[in-house]
Parts: C-alpha cells; structure tokens; sequence
C-alpha cells in the first residue's frame, strides 16, 4: 500500500523523503508542488529528478476526497459533500467575502459533544478524521476554485475549524494539518488568519498554546456552569472557570490579543438580559486575571430534533448593547448559507440517513472516472 502524500506535513515528508535517500530540500520541491501547484501526478513535477519521480510512484499518492456534491447559496456560499468511506461523509463551506474567502473544515465524521443546538452533535459520532482528509478539504476547495474563478492568485485566506466535530479531540491529526496550512511552502496562510473554534478541551488549548498557537474561539454559549451544563455537555467535564482559565493562559501565546467567545442566541434559554449581565461579570473578573474578549452572537439556524428557536432580531441587538455598553467588543454573525443548510450549526443536512448515504454512494462509483467527481452546478463567480 502506497501513502498519501496529504497525510504530512513538511517536516514529516523530509522524512519520508529521507526514507527513500533523498535529501530535505526534495521534500521541499514536492511539498510546493503538492500544496501550492496541485499536482497528483509525479510526472508533472519536473524539476525532481526522474529516479525520484519513480520512486515516488512506487511507494506514495496524491488522494483527495471524492465529492459526492456541491450546493451553491444565493449569496456566494458552496457547500461540498466528501466520501470519506464506510458510509461517513463530512462537509466542507466556503463564504466568499468582499476581502477575504473563508473555508469551514471538518476535523471528524459526526461529533461527540452533542451540543443542544448543533445539529451535526444530533447525528452522533463515527470517526475521527486523517490529517490528509483534513488537509484535503482545503487542498481541494483551493485548487478548485482557482479553477473555476479563472485566477492564479490564492483564493482562500482564511481557515476556520469550525465543520463538523469538535477539532481538539482530534489532536494528533489536527497539528500537522494546522502546520501545512501555515508553512510558506503551502499555503502560507497568518495564524491570525486559521481558527480553531473549541467547545472547551481544557488540557488540549494548554497543548496548542504551546504546539502551535493560531486564533481560537470558544463555544461559551452560556453565563454560568447550570445552563452551559444542558447546552454543551463538556461542560460538566471542564466548567467555566476551567475553561476561562485555559483560554488566560492561551492568549500569552496567541497571535490575536483577544479570545473570539462564541454564543449561540437561543430564544428564551440564554438570550435575556440577565445573562447578558451575567457575561459582562464574568468577563470583568476574567479582564483582571489577564483574559481580553470578543463575543461573537450567532443567530440560531433551527432544525427539528432540537426544540428550540431563534432569538428575534431585537432581543439579539438589545443582548449586544448591554455587552457593547459594558465595553466588550461585540458583533453579531451574519447568517450565510442556510439556504443550502452551511450556516453555524448545521453541517449534518444530508448525512442524517445512513442507509440512504450509502445507496447514493454506491450509485455514484458505478461508472465513476478516476479522480474527482463534482456533482451539479459550475461555480458562481459572484
């Protein structure tokens, strides 16, 4: 079996490379080649040597996702849904924005949080995901849309973790991933620019402050342990004052000099404003022990299972003024995508039914050509 060349990072390919007799700077060509070019074919890469080249494609791939489709939103998102095998499937969002071109990445099949309100944690839990299914989604979704948008310039500036599973229980998979996509030799992308949005693994924030630190937003969605307990289950493992404690220690070593603290507005369970007079106290005490924050409100995206609604428009803009008055940098998340179920919350849309999965999948390998297969519509340029 041969390996997929996605599944490293550049100081794991001089590895590799070194395993085959060659030196660091080979690892170096081909890394370029794989991540900044797109190549999957050994053969194009013509400044490596030819008996590199046939090395290569005795003892290694290029392997991306198989997409199974694509939907386009009426304001610019796509939306793509990848066969990772067995019948798990995991979706990837792109938000195009006037100066700048965000990519959602999943980190695993389904999540284990199971968060009231996400409707991927109603799913339930297969798997984790490959660094190279991570890798993957973006090396994908750049060279795609370099493509089709007809530019040779990088499309996607930003990266957010923030698909489907919670990314820090995917950890040994999720570093090298994160490493690839701000090495200059790939994608080169600030750590200003790559999120990790976490619903509160303690020990692992302590661990990325120190492997690799690159902006994080937390999952908050709650002032105080009794409400973020019904919410976000993990709560009850690492508490609020755990939890603001880690993101204390975390902003030493951020590239942002604040924590993003996201907070999903759910009418009548955490939208009044109490709890926004809660947040502001907590926060005050958190600005003493060091802590500075952004609150980001996110207007729920509802979907059956959850039995619960979005907060009206108003009772939003009043929660955010008694933030905004005590100080704390406020902005309230403009919902992209729900037409086509990419918005926050909802990345699980079409892979509720299993069975139903693997019978289109099926159907769609009958006949399939080698490489990647996109289901429906070119892209949209604007």
């Amino acid at each position: 079996m041969t390996t997929n060349l996605l599944d490293f990072d550049l100081d794991g390919l001089a590895a590799f490379c070194e395993q085959l007799g060659e030196k660091r700077f080979r690892a170096t060509q081909l890394f370029r080649w794989i991540h900044q070019r797109g190549a999957t074919d050994f053969e194009q890469m013509t400044d490596l040597a030819k008996s590199l080249r046939t090395k290569l494609a005795g003892k290694a791939h290029i392997q991306a996702l198989t997409v199974l489709s694509r939907h386009d939103s009426a304001d610019g998102t796509i939306k793509w849904l990848f066969d990772v095998g067995a019948g798990d499937v995991i979706e990837t969002v792109f938000i195009p924005e006037a100066d700048r071109g965000t990519l959602c990445i999943s980190s695993q099949a389904g999540c284990a949080v199971g968060c009231r309100f996400c409707s991927t944690g109603h799913q339930g839990f297969s798997r984790n995901l490959s660094t190279a299914e991570i890798t993957a989604q973006l090396w994908f979704a750049e060279h795609f849309l370099r493509q089709h948008l007809g530019k040779q310039e990088r499309v996607i500036s930003n990266v957010v973790m923030m698909g489907m599973g919670e990314p820090l229980q995917n950890y040994a998979q999720l570093l090298p991933a994160l490493r690839v996509m701000l090495d200059d030799h790939a994608y080169g992308l600030s750590r200003r620019r790559v999120t990790v949005s976490t619903s509160g693994v303690v020990p692992m924030i302590d661990r990325l402050g120190q492997d690799c630190p690159v902006a994080l937003a937390v999952s908050l969605h709650a002032p105080d342990d009794t409400l973020r307990d019904n919410l976000v289950p993990l709560n009850r493992k690492y508490p609020i004052a755990e939890l603001l404690q880690a993101c204390a220690r975390y902003q030493v070593f951020a590239p942002r000099d604040f924590i993003t603290f996201e907070y999903c507005m759910l009418d009548g369970v955490n939208d009044q404003p109490e709890h926004a007079r809660q947040l502001v106290a907590l926060m005050r005490q958190q600005a003493v022990d060091g802590l500075s924050c952004k609150f980001n409100l996110i207007p729920f995206n509802p979907f059956p299972a959850s039995g619960l609604t979005r907060s009206a428009m108003p009772q939003v803009l009043a929660f955010a003024k008694i933030l905004l008055d005590a100080g704390i940098v406020t902005t309230v998340r403009k919902t992209r995508g729900d037409d086509i179920d990419a918005a926050c919350g909802q990345l699980a849309g079409d892979v509720q039914d299993r069975t139903d999965v693997q019978k289109r999948m099926a159907t769609q390998r009958q006949g399939m050509l080698a490489g990647i297969k996109v289901v429906v519509t070119p892209v949209n340029p604007s």
